[in-house]
């Protein structure tokens, strides 16, 4: 069983720099396959035994939410683990509900992330301690707990001035020099991170925590 397979999905190079080198010669797990490209893994998976992935959630083409998804669905057997600086218990709860086996924050140090790993090979659920604190405030106020503002992209905050400013995708892609995909990802990033169901519900929650005017 050990050691581990494990692979780390990120969008800065210089977070799996750090992860592999905190792993360096760890007896039970072994990295197998890093990448900051979601297609990269998909294809890695099909070809090559992976027992854990440590996945970001936000990811610049697909949400890490979706492909965690998506992976579940094609490899029932790949325990994924969100690896994530959002503590938002929105984003906790969506990304476990599918197919995440565990929730870390990006802070933790080795002993945490591995007592993770070891915890959702045995096929039992692993959420960080401050997570859970969050989960158990929410359930007993009703509201939504994070620790911090779920933080915005110097870019995120460029087209969500747009949209609330009523620019189409297409037009803010040709305004930004930005492809369609890219706004479109963009946008939906911004509706998980401020929880909104649509167009008016993201100007009214931007507005709400001042991030527009």
């Amino acid at each position: 069983m050990y050691p581990l397979h494990l692979a780390i999905i990120d969008d800065h190079q210089v977070v799996i720099n750090g992860l592999t080198a905190m792993f360096t010669n760890h007896p039970d797990v072994r990295i197998v396959f890093t990448t900051t490209n979601h297609q990269e893994l998909l294809r890695y998976i099909e070809q090559e035994p992976i027992d854990v992935i440590l996945l970001d959630i936000q990811m610049p083409e697909i949400s890490g939410i979706d492909l965690c998804k998506l992976i579940r669905k094609q490899h029932r057997e790949v325990k994924i683990i969100a690896f994530s600086s959002f503590d938002d218990t929105h984003l906790v709860k969506q990304i476990l509900r599918n197919g995440a086996s565990g929730y870390v924050l990006k802070n933790a140090d080795l002993n945490t992330i591995m007592k993770a790993i070891n915890t959702v090979i045995l096929d039992r659920e692993f959420v960080d301690s401050n997570i859970q604190k969050l989960l158990v405030q929410e359930s007993l106020t009703g509201q939504r707990r994070s620790l911090y503002e779920v933080p915005l992209t110097k870019r995120e905050k460029e087209i969500l001035k747009l949209i609330a400013e009523e620019f189409s995708n297409q037009e803010i892609a040709d305004r930004l020099f930005l492809s369609l995909r890219t706004v479109e990802t963009h946008r939906y990033n911004l509706t998980q991170k401020l929880d909104a169901k649509n167009t008016a519900a993201l100007v009214k929650e931007a507005i709400k925590r001042g991030l527009i005017e």
